[in-house]
């Protein structure tokens, strides 16, 4: 496996996110967007997840030049996003954020597959590669907060569009044999999805990306409001992801100790906390701190847990369709799901009352992975 190489990979890739979910609504903001404008921009950002892994998968399954692929998407990423510097209507940066994340989202799920293969047969293993994406968007959030405070929101956007450029120049790097080749599969893929602790599994996926969209929306907005600076804010981001970091480290032991299912009930628990602890107490520093110590779980387990789920739930050549329908319905439909309701809520209802609201979508995601999901479930490959 190219280690160093799919490290740069994801390190540019998760550099864009750090770019993105601190920043972009400070941006949007900036330009005069109320809540609901950013809400809604927010979900289209995200509801390209639901259309875009699934198409991407599809090729990746039937076509042996799949690098060729994740190349192709890089660059009219690049291409696309540097739509935001000619103009700031609303259906102007709809039209580029939708175009640019089709893209964008195109290339993760296949090299995500990738690295599943070369380390799921090692529980954990796969957060090593993992967390330089996680550095990657500690960079980003720690060297923008101090710029945006000094030179204002704009800045993201030149930024974004290296950070995207990397990504591209990295995709060159990857050798397409490294991801040649493609196993038969046992049964029709949608008779696999279809079975009850897959479903299970998706839905509580789906409900804990729900839950985060308070917080990828407007985190840094609330915070704002509560009199922090701009860098304080990025280093709390910063700090969270530190934190995911950590748990990708420990993953392997955890692993050898806990069955996917607890781990992925503990995540859920404590995701419920965090939204309560942020959405309650914004002045209280300490607890805010302990707030995003918690990504560790509401990320950094989750997402490690998740994808050795994926792995052992889909086979052979359903494997790219498998990581697409775990982004589509999460990350996608969830994430999509999560900035709409937020937007809508943000104003009405107060802060207090979507966080609220999100650790109710956090709870119901424990609820259904403990009565539907069996742990046998999670033992057995196929």
């Amino acid at each position: 496996m190219p280690y160093w190489r799919l490290s740069s990979f994801y390190f540019f890739y998760f550099a864009v996110l750090g770019a993105l979910v601190p920043y972009w609504g400070l941006y949007l903001k900036s330009i005069g967007f109320r809540p609901a404008d950013i809400g809604s921009l927010m979900a289209l950002l995200v509801v390209s997840r639901i259309v875009a892994p699934n198409i991407w998968a599809w090729i990746a399954d039937h076509r042996e030049a799949r690098m060729r692929v994740v190349r192709l998407a890089s660059l009219a990423a690049v291409v696309f996003f540097l739509g935001v510097f000619f103009g700031t209507g609303f259906w102007w940066l709809a039209l580029v954020m939708l175009v640019f994340s089709f893209f964008w989202n195109a290339s993760l799920p296949v090299l995500e597959v990738f690295v599943m293969n070369h380390t799921a047969t090692h529980p954990g293993a796969y957060g090593r590669v993992r967390q330089w994406g996680s550095i990657g968007f500690i960079v980003a959030v720690a060297a923008l907060g101090p710029v945006v405070d000094t030179a204002g929101p704009w800045w993201v956007l030149p930024a974004i569009a290296a950070l995207m450029a990397g990504i591209w120049l990295s995709s060159l790097t990857l050798p397409e044999s490294e991801m040649r080749g493609a196993a038969a599969h046992p049964e029709p893929f949608h008779k696999v999805v279809l079975r009850p602790e897959i479903l299970a599994f998706l839905i509580a996926c789906l409900l804990m990306q729900v839950s985060h969209g308070p917080y990828y929306t407007f985190y840094s907005i609330f915070l704002e409001s509560h009199g922090y600076s701009k860098s304080v804010i990025g280093l709390l981001w910063a700090f969270a992801v530190l934190c995911e970091i950590g748990v990708f480290l420990l993953m392997p032991r955890l692993l050898r100790r806990y069955d996917v299912r607890t781990v992925l009930l503990v995540s859920f628990a404590l995701a419920a906390g965090r939204w309560l602890l942020i959405g309650f107490f914004p002045q209280d520093f300490a607890l805010l701190i302990v707030a995003q110590a918690l990504h560790a779980a509401t990320f950094g387990s989750f997402h490690a847990a998740g994808m050795q789920m994926v792995y052992r739930f889909f086979t052979g050549r359903h494997q790219h369709r498998g990581q697409a329908i775990y982004s589509t319905v999460s990350f996608g439909i969830g994430g999509a799901v999560g900035s709409f309701y937020s937007g809508h809520t943000w104003e009405p209802l107060g802060p207090a009352a979507t966080y609220a609201i999100a650790a109710g979508c956090a709870l119901a995601a424990f609820a259904v992975a403990f009565w539907l999901l069996r742990p046998a479930g999670a033992r057995g490959r196929g």
